[in-house]
């Protein structure tokens, strides 16, 4: 017989642990990588295993774009690489979406971090229309 739940969480305020934004910071100019999101995770809550991040990004290829890359890294453009969607073919003035997910098991109270997009062979910027990153302390 299957034991009964004998403790609830109810009264566990779990949100100093979640952390998100969905503000477009910039679209990519011709083909440069660059940060379309951000987040700034929680230095209030200890991290044990890591850092669960979720990015997802929606834009409209610029001009001569032929594949599109989605990157979270840490801190910024130059920062530790955490995940990437690898070159994902594209066209240009097509509207496209993507997601993925990845834990950077070496996060830290307080960090930053970005999803970013670069269009490969842009001759024009292409406009972000949608950013989500979400991190959730584990």
């Amino acid at each position: 017989m299957t034991q009964p739940i004998q403790f609830s969480a109810a009264p566990i305020d779990l949100s100093g642990r979640f952390a998100y934004s969905d503000t477009v910071v910039a679209s990519p100019a011709l083909a440069a990588e660059t940060v379309v999101g951000q987040v700034v995770i929680p230095d209030t809550a200890a991290i044990v295993s890591g850092v669960w991040l979720t990015g997802a990004v929606a834009w409209t290829v610029g001009t001569s774009g032929t594949a599109s890359t989605i990157r979270l890294r840490e801190t910024g453009v130059a920062g530790t690489l955490v995940a990437s969607t690898g070159a994902v073919t594209t066209a240009a003035a097509s509207l496209r979406y993507h997601s993925l997910y990845a834990v950077d098991s070496a996060g830290t109270p307080g960090m930053t971090y970005v999803v970013t997009l670069q269009v490969a062979n842009g001759a024009a910027a292409s406009t972000v229309s949608y950013v989500f990153l979400g991190a959730i302390l584990v």
